[in-house]
């Protein structure tokens, strides 16, 4: 499954209206299935650039192989999201 750019768009407002990260990783997961929607402490992604920043909230997406995750800036390859709180 590949992530569009309005999808992110979406996804973006959602984590910046949900009153926790936690909150909103719920909203996408129903929202975009089967996407996965994972919330991680930010210092675990401190070497990595956000697809989108909310304030004090990031959005990144990941990618797989099928067997290792890795960070993309490419939504089409996309198929989860990563949301963490400085």
């Amino acid at each position: 499954m590949a992530i569009t750019p309005d999808q992110l768009k979406e996804a973006g407002q959602i984590l910046g209206s949900a009153t926790t990260v936690r909150a909103a990783a719920a909203v996408i997961r129903e929202r975009f299935a089967p996407a996965h929607a994972l919330v991680l402490d930010a210092f675990d992604m401190r070497s990595e650039s956000p697809a989108l920043q909310v304030q004090n909230r990031a959005l990144y997406l990941m990618a797989t192989d099928g067997h290792c995750w890795s960070v993309t800036a490419l939504p089409e390859r996309a198929s989860a999201f990563v949301l963490t709180q400085d």
